[in-house]
């Protein structure tokens, strides 16, 4: 059996610990915790065949009156005067506005960039990191044109891979939690330990489809968080989560964004259906893993709702549809 999805790594369960009890206790208001997220880990075993079935005021200026004056005007030296104003600065995009109306929003569908899987297996380290750098490139290339045609200065992703624990700026992870991204460092940490073993553990064709399947989808995810970071979607959802009066509040913050990049991740799959591709097998394997989660710490949103958001990506292949921030509470639960 795998790990149950949603876990939360004990690092962030820390950080979010320490800013909560400052929030409540009078502390620092300028403190943001790190941007971590953490990812989905497998569940059950997948199975093996389908089943059925503003508005701005003007000034108002007060009227004048001259009165008449009886007496001749005396000469004046005129002056050459210069006209001034007071300086204005764009103070630039609120967090409210980078999360619900990011330009990214309105950057049109994804194109296919012809991605194709890696021929190598993650049976091994070399493989599992033969499909890490292949994936990376496929989605530079089907990221960048949405990205820089938004208004955003495109950047790859650091990736690193980790068995045992890794330590990061964010705090340290081990190989049994999920991968996960760093937004400090804007980093994606792929666990070898769960990709490696998730191929290798069952024999069965059908098994080893699904962890291609998962592999994918996981590191798709991880990605969906480097956009929401280049965005500054991340960095806006740290900042209203802190501010938020309740912890209930602050878990809805984080299923919004965590779906969101689910949403993300399955833009770049579903617009690369064909060539890579999630066809037979595949897409049955990564339609069953979508709607396969469970979200026991409750902040990455249930079975039903991720199921819904990954279609909405894969269907539209377009950001206007992974807009969660706006979706009633009933659809990020």
């Amino acid at each position: 059996m795998f790990v149950l999805l949603g876990v939360l790594v004990v690092g962030v369960v820390a950080l979010k610990t320490v800013a909560y009890a400052l929030k409540h206790d009078g502390g620092d208001p300028t403190y943001a915790e790190p941007t971590t997220t953490t990812s989905y880990s497998p569940t059950n075993e997948p199975s093996e065949t389908p089943s059925a079935g503003p508005t701005s005021t003007a000034p108002t200026v007060r009227p004048t009156t001259t009165r008449p004056t009886t007496q001749a005007p005396r000469p004046t030296a005129s002056r050459t005067t210069t006209a001034t104003s007071k300086p204005t600065t764009n103070p630039g995009p609120t967090d409210s506005d980078l999360v619900l109306r990011n330009r990214l929003y309105k950057a049109g569908a994804m194109a296919s960039v012809g991605c194709k899987e890696s021929k190598a297996r993650q049976s091994t380290v070399a493989g599992a990191r033969a499909n890490y750098k292949n994936l990376l490139g496929c989605l530079n290339k089907a990221w960048a044109p949405l990205v820089t045609k938004a208004g955003g200065r495109f950047r790859s992703p650091n990736v690193r891979v980790f068995s045992g624990s890794v330590t990061t700026p964010c705090g340290t992870n081990s190989d049994s939690g999920p991968p996960f991204f760093c937004g400090t460092t804007d980093t994606i940490y792929m666990n070898l330990t769960e990709d490696i073993g998730n191929y290798n553990r069952y024999p069965q064709s059908y098994q080893k489809v699904w962890a291609r399947m998962w592999m994918l989808h996981q590191f798709a995810h991880e990605y969906g968080h480097h956009i929401q970071n280049n965005m500054g979607i991340l960095q806006a959802y740290s900042r209203i989560r802190y501010e938020r009066p309740t912890y209930a509040m602050e878990l809805q913050d984080s299923r919004r964004l965590e779906l969101q990049a689910s949403c993300f991740s399955d833009i770049f799959i579903g617009a690369n259906r064909r060539s890579y591709p999630i066809t037979g097998q595949s897409l049955f394997q990564w339609r069953w893993l979508i709607g396969h989660v469970t979200d026991n710490a409750n902040d990455h949103g249930d079975a039903g709702n991720h199921q819904y958001w990954a279609t909405r990506g894969w269907n539209a292949r377009n950001p206007s549809v992974c807009n969660t921030f706006v979706a009633p509470a009933a659809k990020v639960q």
